[in-house]
């Protein structure tokens, strides 16, 4: 179910958070579903407790998921309405600076134009990225 690649730059709390954000969005974990607890699942993936509390943390101030003191922690209704405009910059700006990049490693503008495309048509593809260039 989760995924941790200890080879991998990213950080383990953040590896942790986009297993959860991706199993929520392909809804793998329903609305109101409860998701281990800290312990179990620090356990589960071999790290230290306080790191999956921290990506617990990040997730429930992102709106992820909800505590329910004394019962768990489970994942948060979907609200399709409600979309954080301070999180849709932080994003854009994330991927203006990928765009960047590609643009000063030589990928050119329709190349790049294709991947975010791809991208943007199933963002959990995992096989598409292999295939460019």
């Amino acid at each position: 179910m989760f995924q941790i690649n200890l080879r991998s730059q990213q950080s383990i709390y953040e590896q942790i958070i986009d297993n959860i954000k991706e199993l929520i969005i392909r809804g793998v974990l329903p609305e109101d579903s409860e998701l281990p607890s800290i312990r179990e699942l620090s356990r589960t993936l071999t790290v230290n407790p306080n790191t999956v509390q921290k990506a617990f943390k990040e997730l429930e101030r992102e709106g992820f998921i909800y505590k329910v003191k004394g019962r768990g922690t489970f994942v948060s209704p979907r609200q399709d309405s409600t979309i954080d405009p301070q999180a849709v910059q932080k994003v854009c700006a994330d991927i203006r600076n990928s765009v960047q990049e590609l643009s000063y490693l030589g990928v050119p503008a329709e190349e790049i134009q294709k991947m975010v495309s791809d991208i943007a048509a199933d963002p959990f593809d995992e096989d598409k990225k292999e295939g460019y260039l």
